[in-house]
């Protein structure tokens, strides 16, 4: 199968998008797959920097997104009707379909290609934590536009699948994300990584991901001024700055990838995350590997990963007095961060990226094949 995925973002931009949009064309390679990749062409400051992937990747003319210039809206244009008739496209994953993803699904319809769109970034939250013109309404009537034209949505949680049908999307099915629980595993715990973040024995509490204003990062302030604990921050992004004021005690690590990065997770004692809008959470999904407890916002994908009182907490979103609480009570007891990041562990056991990948060409073969499989229910 040919299958050309549209994305809003790609390497060498390090987001939950850009990830799942690898490991999807990884995947279908490895499977005997064509994958081709349409995505925005990157900002002039990191255009230069190579993108080393196995399969072609295509480039789409972009300009910044308003309040975020980190991210690149793609721009209409014929050449996608063009790549798709040259790469013999017989189905097009539109990944987080907005911008691009829209242009790809209307080339995609106008050549008669059946169309899978994968539901990964809550606009309608950006556009209200970002004040665009853009009113949350209106982000979800196009959501629901662009997606109901799909022949398929897949969502990574029940929270979301909840959230678009209230909105009037049709036709949705759950694809949780994988996680490579080789990479990320407790025996990459680092005794130089702890003393050179921990010299007198502190607990460490992470953060992992974009800093960005609707992560609510700055809710960890009273955590990084708690006795005997170090908050460290990994990431980058257009809050860094305003974070750094905000929580001068922490440890900011910049971005990490690969075995590095692994070995950071698994050398932290609890994992916070503070973002009331994720519409899955691949960093927790990250941590629970790296046999982390954790502790997330009671709202979003989360709630599907963090088993309360199991694994970690789940506390009030948009409030830092819980994620305090929880951290207190896990950096007084060895036992217990053990015993919830073992559980942990346990949890994220089957859903590898090949288990993940498997299913998705599941989701193409019925929509080519005009499969009528039952949706989940409203």
């Amino acid at each position: 199968m040919r299958v050309a995925l549209v994305t809003e973002t790609f390497l060498p931009d390090v987001n939950g998008v850009a990830h799942s949009v690898v490991r999807a064309a990884e995947h279908l390679l490895r499977r005997g797959h064509s994958p081709l990749v349409i995505a925005p062409q990157p900002p002039p400051s990191v255009r230069d920097v190579p993108v080393n992937v196995p399969y072609p990747v295509v480039r789409i003319p972009s300009f910044p997104m308003p309040g975020y210039p980190q991210i690149r809206l793609g721009l209409p244009t014929p050449a996608m009707t063009a790549t798709l008739r040259a790469h013999g496209t017989d189905l097009v994953h539109l990944a987080s379909p907005y911008v691009l993803g829209a242009w790809g699904l209307a080339a995609a319809r106008s050549l008669k290609l059946p169309t899978v769109a994968v539901y990964q970034t809550d606009v309608a939250a950006y556009a209200r934590a970002y004040r665009v013109k853009m009113t949350v309404g209106t982000a979800w009537r196009w959501i629901r536009t662009v997606h109901n034209a799909a022949d398929r949505t897949l969502v990574p949680s029940t929270k979301s699948a909840a959230a678009l049908h209230a909105h009037g999307v049709e036709r949705i099915y759950l694809w949780r994300r994988g996680v490579d629980d080789v990479q990320f595993h407790p025996s990459r715990r680092s005794a130089a990584i702890r003393r050179a973040l921990a010299p007198n024995g502190e607990i460490l509490v992470g953060f992992v991901g974009r800093l960005a204003v609707e992560k609510q990062i700055d809710l960890l302030a009273d955590v990084s001024r708690l006795p005997g604990v170090r908050l460290v921050i990994v990431g980058d992004g257009p809050a860094a700055p305003a974070l750094r004021k905000a929580l001068p005690d922490a440890v900011f690590l910049g971005v990490r990838r690969g075995l590095q990065l692994a070995r950071i997770y698994a050398s932290l004692d609890i994992f916070a995350h503070t973002g009331p809008y994720e519409t899955f959470g691949q960093a927790v999904q990250e941590a629970m590997a790296s046999g982390l407890p954790v502790v997330a916002p009671n709202a979003g994908g989360p709630v599907d990963l963090v088993d309360d009182g199991r694994t970690g907490y789940l506390v009030r979103p948009f409030e830092s007095d819980g994620f305090t609480s929880a951290v207190r009570e896990l950096a007084a007891s060895s036992l217990l961060r053990a015993q919830f990041g073992a559980a942990g562990r346990v949890a994220i056991e089957g859903r590898s990226w090949q288990a993940v990948g498997d299913e998705l060409i599941g989701h193409y073969e019925a929509v080519a094949s005009g499969v009528r499989a039952e949706a989940l229910a409203a």
